[in-house]
């Protein structure tokens, strides 16, 4: 029969053993996010073709997107520079089987057309933004996906613009 100090040194141990396998697990599977058939956490690089709207003429658009495991993402433009704006921020969500949805938000901004406005705003000012909502179907292999996005505009106000549309995209999982 085991005494009462030998348990209590084995619970103890047991503890300690628990704890140090509860923050190993966690690592190993973050460690191993992205590389499924059915996940899109990680980082993409894709090429963008609006059919209608505004942006129809661009035909070298691409977007790099980062998805966090927490459900939200990033999205940037070669064409974030022209004129300058932040990144697109937003959200996304698993609808199905190698099924995503993602809604992101983007500022836009214009440049100032008359010398006051240069002193009072510095060069660019706030026009609206835009909300894209995209629709993502991956691979079988989980190294690229197929999707179609719709991109409303609104003015500073809040209010509909015009020159929203539609496009279809691809994007190739960035790897290491």
């Amino acid at each position: 029969m085991m005494g009462t100090n030998m348990l209590k040194t084995l619970a103890v141990r047991a503890a300690f053993l628990l704890a140090s396998f509860s923050t190993v697990i966690p690592s190993v599977c973050m460690a191993q996010t992205g590389n499924g058939g059915d996940n899109l956490v990680g980082a993409w690089r894709g090429k963008v073709q609006f059919t209608s709207g505004a942006f129809a003429e661009i035909k070298d658009l691409e977007f790099m997107y980062v998805f966090n495991a927490g459900g939200t993402m990033t999205e940037s433009s070669n064409y974030d520079a022209a004129p300058p704006v932040p990144p697109a921020y937003g959200v996304w969500k698993k609808a199905g089987f190698r099924k995503y949805e993602a809604k992101y938000h983007f500022f836009q901004s214009k440049a100032v057309t008359t010398a006051d406005e240069l002193v009072k705003d510095g060069g660019w000012v706030p026009v609206g933004y835009g909300i894209l909502a995209q629709k993502m179907t991956l691979s079988a292999d989980g190294k690229s996906f197929d999707s179609r996005i719709v991109l409303e505009l609104f003015d500073k106000d809040g209010k509909p613009a015009t020159g929203g549309g539609e496009a279809t995209a691809t994007a190739q999982r960035i790897k290491y």
